[in-house]
């Protein structure tokens, strides 16, 4: 699948990059991931940069054990727990990225309601603000928040991601209501980092967003 979608959107070879480590994960274990997400994971672990724009949860990449297991839990329709605790254990394992050397530069443009979103309750919620903290203060890491009372706004479609693989042209990537879609015209991605660019420009900036995280966490 992997082979003929390279070639039918002309991804340059790619989506092939891709093809031997998504034969490891399946040979591991079989999950009920889609091959895009599959592949999407690939390039992600490889990225030079990662850019993340956020409008109803935390990214996966921020979440905490508790926070992903509260959302798994209850998505719909409703997953045994077994699957739940596979896609735990591979949504933990992609944050490895920000860990290893050399370091991608990293950026989250978050909407101010995703930090007020009490997912699992209010001790999910502390833990996972204490994490934004934590990764906001990495030195390849720069966090920001969109204020809910802002009266302009340049992305009304959801949220997306933006990676830049090693020796590819920089991509996007997008997930609603199930169905993931990965980007690769040059035309679509360069819309998305225009409004990408916008909407750092308009978001607090990183200390005033760390300030701003501290202030909610103070009032738990």
């Amino acid at each position: 699948m992997l082979e003929k979608a390279d070639a039918l959107l002309d991804a340059g070879g790619m989506l092939l990059d891709a093809i031997p480590e998504v034969r490891e994960a399946m040979s591991r274990a079989r999950t009920r991931h889609p091959e895009w997400y599959r592949s999407y994971a690939a390039l992600e672990a490889e990225a030079r940069e990662l850019h993340f724009y956020a409008n109803q949860g935390v990214p996966g990449l921020l979440q905490t054990e508790d926070y992903a297991r509260a959302v798994f839990s209850r998505q719909r329709p409703l997953l045994d727990e077994e699957t739940i605790e596979k896609r735990i254990a591979d949504r933990m394992a992609r944050q490895q990225v920000l860990d290893k050397w050399p370091v991608p530069v990293c950026s989250f443009v978050l909407e101010e309601v995703v930090l007020d979103r009490p997912i699992g309750g209010k001790s999910v919620r502390e833990t996972q603000l204490k994490q934004l903290l934590r990764i906001g203060n990495l030195r390849n890491v720069e966090m920001q928040v969109m204020p809910t009372g802002i009266e302009q706004h340049p992305n009304m479609d959801g949220g997306f991601n933006l990676l830049t693989p090693k020796r590819h042209p920089q991509v996007a990537y997008t997930e609603v209501q199930g169905y993931p879609r990965l980007i690769t015209d040059a035309e679509e991605v360069r819309t998305i980092v225009e409004r990408y660019g916008i909407m750092r420009a308009m978001a607090l900036p990183p200390a005033e967003s760390r300030a701003l995280i501290e202030k909610k966490l103070g009032e738990l």
